[in-house]
């Protein structure tokens, strides 16, 4: 019993082994904590080849793949570091909060991997940690303006970028449900009004990039302002007709895109535009979708958003209906794979990004078991709970009845070694010897014991053991009595294991039971259904269960193996009873034809 408890320590001690890390080391022991995040342009992830240089990644954080435990409030001890494990990332924190168990951080990365993996690594854990969020540093400096819209509601859109190029008038109202966080509302009254600064300006015949996630609420049935920027009977123009985009540069001769589909109301759409020697692109969810043959115009006045205002070259556009968020301009005229890498990472079913397991600076890391643990319901603590405490009182009774049984086997065999030494001195082990603190632990001894008692009580008047025939059955009873009390005492406890066998695994099946219909209660309430948000609870409710039969498994492999080595000490004592009997009686027949004859 002693080399089966052996065992099962020894496999609870590999299944907690240390959770060695890749091949990386630890990048500063001040940080307790880090989760490996890996950037996949396979097939499996997001089967991209790109080209696209240095990009500003967003890592989506929550419930399913980051469990807020030991992390800063805001997020101020969060660090990213490169795949050699000590260049730090600059980062911009958009939004963090523990509590609602959301996060959204912009990585700056660099040579992302073509057709390919490559692991960073997110730090935290460090309450002394100073804050390090800068969108200037994160976004490169051909960034001229990068509005979040995480503002608070009433204030006016702010640059992330070095140049600050904060919206001057209008004010949206921010609402949560944004393609990133939180987004600007658009009610079709009013416009922002972007700035006119140095940074801003564009040359004529000049670069610019313009990108941004737009959502309807319904097919304008005017001409819509998306973005629009005019200066002295020239224009430049990102709108929609009849829910279709197109872009516009307005001369003596405007050119204007080819229609195409129009974007569906209720849905998130990416569009992008570049402008860069004599042609503009318009893009749509990272792919191509028109094309014009101009040259950017000189621009350097200031640009609305989401509207329009009048001017002498006719009516304005009709306002925007909707929601924008994650607006970004640029100099440069960005390549086809950035816009598709931005279309393909920012969206909510995104796959090239996969989070690893957390893992712990002194090398135990949390892992997918520690997701598990900390996933699980009050209710399912308490199974588990009631299953532990199951499964120590199984343990304790399985060591002291192992113990005990080995115990009496081996007093047992050193007993028979000496009885049968006897030979025809059947009653000839005296108390004078001191035997019964030599075999206090033999069953056989007590038995034999009581069978030498029993014979002594028949001496007649002058001191002669006489047995009559039926005295035989009278010993043996009274020996087979001792024997049942004997296999009580073998058995005793054993009920305990019967119950962890048989209980343990439909209480675990309860609490998985009870967890699984929280967790559906729980998706039901929130509205949210995906895998994120099913896979932890279901697999904590799981871990009941895994309780359950954790508890069982040991307790039915110790309560057979218990059972046979009681068999085998009954048998004994079965055996014993027997041979003293038969003897006995053997020795009594001798003694009646010795008086006949004499």
């Amino acid at each position: 019993m002693r080399y089966l408890i052996f065992a099962c320590l020894l496999c609870l001690s590999w299944m907690a082994r240390p959770a060695l890390a890749a091949d990386v080391s630890w990048w500063n022991d001040d940080w307790t904590y880090r989760k490996p995040i890996t950037i996949d342009t396979t097939p499996k992830g997001a089967s991209m080849t790109p080209a696209t240089g240095r990009v500003p990644l967003l890592v989506r954080l929550h419930s399913g793949n980051f469990q807020f435990d030991g992390v800063a409030k805001n997020g101020a001890d969060l660090r990213f570091i490169a795949a050699d494990g000590k260049t730090p990332l600059n980062y911009d924190v958009e939004t963090f909060d523990p509590v609602m168990g959301v996060g959204q951080v912009w990585v700056d990365t660099a040579d992302l991997p073509s057709n390919g993996q490559q692991t960073i690594w997110m730090y935290y854990g460090n309450t002394k940690a100073p804050v390090q969020s800068s969108g200037a540093a994160t976004f490169d400096a051909d960034y001229t303006l990068v509005y979040h819209f995480d503002e608070a509601a009433g204030s006016p859109p702010k640059d992330a970028t070095a140049y600050a190029n904060n919206a001057q008038k209008g004010v949206v109202r921010t609402v949560d449900g944004g393609i990133v966080g939180r987004a600007a509302r658009f009610d079709g009254t009013a416009a922002v009004e972007v700035p006119a600064s140095t940074s801003l300006n564009v040359s004529d015949g000049g670069a610019f990039t313009f990108s941004s996630w737009i959502k309807l609420d319904a097919v304008p049935t005017a001409p819509t302002a998306i973005y629009v920027r005019r200066q002295e009977g020239r224009a430049f123009i990102i709108a929609l007709a009849d829910g279709a985009p197109y872009v516009e540069v307005d001369g003596e001769q405007p050119l204007r895109t080819p229609a195409g589909e129009a974007l569906k109301p209720g849905q998130w759409t990416h569009l992008a535009v570049t402008g860069e020697a004599g042609h503009v692109h318009l893009y749509v969810n990272g792919r191509s979708y028109g094309e014009v043959a101009a040259s950017m115009p000189a621009l350097s006045s200031i640009a609305t958003l989401g509207g329009d205002t009048a001017t002498a070259s006719g009516a304005p556009l009709a306002n925007l209906s909707g929601e924008i968020d994650e607006l970004r301009l640029s100099r440069v005229a960005r390549p086809a794979a950035l816009i598709a890498m931005d279309a393909a990472s920012q969206g909510a079913e995104s796959r090239l990004l996969q989070y690893g397991e957390d893992e712990k600076k002194s090398g135990f890391g949390f892992g997918y078991f520690g997701i598990i643990v900390k996933s699980v319901t009050v209710d399912a603590w308490v199974v588990i709970a009631i299953l532990m405490v199951m499964g120590l009182i199984s343990w304790v009774v399985m060591w002291n009845k192992g113990r005990y049984v080995s115990t009496v086997t081996n007093a047992n065999d050193r007993f028979l070694d000496r009885f049968r030494s006897l030979g025809s001195d059947l009653l000839g082990m005296s108390d004078g010897q001191n035997l019964g603190k030599e075999f206090a632990e033999s069953s056989l001894y007590r038995l034999y014991e009581v069978g030498k008692k029993e014979v002594w009580r028949r001496r007649d008047g002058h001191g002669r053991v006489v047995i009559a025939s039926e005295s035989i059955e009278a010993i043996r009873a009274v020996m087979d009595s001792t024997l049942v009390r004997e296999n009580q005492k073998l058995s005793r406890s054993m009920v305990m294991l019967t119950i962890a066998i048989s209980g343990g695994p439909f209480l675990g099946l309860l609490g998985t039971v009870v967890g699984v219909m929280i967790t559906f209660a729980a998706i039901a309430a929130a509205g949210d259904v995906n895998i994120n948000a099913i896979a932890p609870g279901i697999s904590a409710a799981l871990l009941a269960t895994v309780a359950g039969l954790f508890v069982a498994i040991p307790a039915l492999f110790g309560y057979n193996y218990l059972l046979t080595r009681n068999k085998a000490v009954t048998a004994n004592m079965q055996v014993f009873v027997d041979e003293f009997v038969t003897r006995l009686a053997e020795l009594h027949r001798d003694i009646d034809q010795t008086t006949v004859t004499a």
